[in-house]
């Protein structure tokens, strides 16, 4: 049976703290909105918008102990028939900062898809980062239903001159069950990604460029979700601005 690729881009949840220009609310809260523009919605390998643009936003409320909570959402584009064109994600989480340098980051989304109700699922995320470098996971035990899943990740992030920023990723997606077959009858539940992202903030906005791609095969990718040409290497084009 076919399915859906359907996972929250994790590249574009920034957590509160990071908007140097959050709106103070109280004493204790602030809060950040942000919203973009890109031209195609990837995820862990695969567009969750056949390869069109997409429009996003996010709004999050930050307490100053580091709990925050939020939602986040972009329109989507799963052909096949689903009745589903957004996606909207709520999450609650906390935010620990050790030291300028150390960081850990643990948080609850729940993932909703109008209309198509049984896409619905929820994840469990941690993400450490100490030095510019990162490692994480999201994991899920009820995607489709009752099916478990892991994304675990490893990432470096960097000021590079003229104050661009990169950030690299390179991660692993893991199901229960083979989910994945190739043209020679051959099955796999899990593959490889990686993601290279350039963003420089200019004129007010944030300006990105991305590189994302995964070594599923063509056969693979229909298999997963019935299209062969999503998972694909892309180039992805993005301008977003926090208020």
């Amino acid at each position: 049976m076919k399915t859906y690729l359907k996972i929250v881009t994790a590249g574009l949840l920034l957590a509160p703290w990071t908007f140097a220009n959050a709106i103070q609310v109280g004493e204790d809260f602030t809060l950040s909105i942000n919203a973009g523009i890109y031209s195609n919605y990837w995820s862990r390998g695969a567009s969750q918008t056949k390869g069109d643009p997409a429009v996003q936003g996010s709004a999050t409320l930050a307490h100053s102990s580091g709990a925050y909570l939020g939602i986040w959402t972009s329109n989507v584009d799963f052909g096949h028939e689903s009745k589903t064109r957004q996606e909207i994600d709520y999450y609650a989480g906390y935010f620990w900062q050790a030291t300028d340098d150390i960081s850990l980051d643990v948080a609850y989304y729940e993932y909703e898809y109008p209309r198509e109700s049984s896409l619905n699922y929820s994840e469990y995320y941690t993400k450490l980062t100490a030095y510019g470098f990162n490692v994480g996971g999201y994991y899920s035990d009820d995607l489709y239903g009752n099916q478990s899943y892991l994304y675990s990740f490893v990432g470096y992030g960097t000021k590079l001159p003229y104050d661009v920023n990169l950030d690299l990723t390179y991660g692993n997606v893991d199901y229960k069950d083979d989910y994945f077959f190739s043209k020679n009858g051959g099955s796999r539940d899990n593959y490889d990604l990686w993601f290279t992202k350039l963003s420089k903030e200019m004129l007010g906005l944030n300006w990105s460029v991305a590189y994302g791609d995964s070594n599923l095969s063509k056969a693979e990718c229909l298999s997963f979700n019935g299209w062969k040409d999503i998972c694909s290497s892309t180039v992805i084009f993005g301008v977003d601005k926090t208020f």
